[in-house]
């Protein structure tokens, strides 16, 4: 059985708050430095589970980033096209795009997310209701790895803006802190809005 199901036109991400509301959100988070790797496990954020239709995150990620996504029963995308916003490449192919934590779990971990219940992280690993999750370049994606706004910003500089303004309202949806070089880049990029 193939069922054929063509993504709404949303082809983005939740709009994350203007420039001068993360500003004020950025003001509001404590700045302290980056605490201890000790312990940290992807497996301890819970990621791409079921979001319904039989679509897990990163499929229902694929669907609303995509334009012209059609997809299986399984919602594994059959055809599509994914621009990333990150450095403006185009894909046709799901497999040569993946879907960016814009707030790495790992960075997460370091910034609070350690004292975290399991379902918490899931939650962040998962939640498309903020901008936390994007898809984009694989190599990209992999060259930002767990990197902050202080050591790697998209290659596109004209998505600098977008790109602090996505990663401080995640940052403060979930309480997280922020060390101060993270805070001068996240500054610095609010500059170019």
């Amino acid at each position: 059985m193939f069922t054929t199901g063509i993504a709404p036109a949303q082809a983005e991400p939740p709009s994350p708050p203007s420039a001068s509301e993360a500003k004020t959100m950025l003001d509001g988070l404590k700045e302290q430095a980056e605490g201890s790797m000790d312990g940290y496990d992807r497996e301890k954020f819970p990621h791409w589970i079921d979001q319904g239709d039989s679509c897990d995150t990163r499929e229902a990620v694929l669907k609303r980033d995509g334009e012209g996504v059609e997809t299986g029963s399984d919602c594994y995308p059959t055809s599509g096209t994914w621009t990333s916003p990150y450095d403006g490449g185009k894909w046709t192919k799901p497999s040569d795009v993946d879907i960016d934590h814009v707030v790495p779990l790992a960075e997460a971990w370091t910034s609070g997310a350690s004292d975290w219940t399991q379902d918490k992280r899931q939650e962040l690993a998962n939640n498309l209701k903020i901008s936390q999750l994007l898809a984009v370049t694989d190599n990209v994606n992999q060259s930002k790895s767990d990197k902050d706004p202080a050591e790697w910003m998209p290659p596109e500089s004209g998505y600098h803006c977008t790109y602090a303004r996505m990663w401080i309202w995640v940052k403060d949806t979930y309480g997280m802190t922020a060390d101060s070089a993270e805070k001068d880049a996240l500054t610095k990029a609010l500059g170019t809005c």
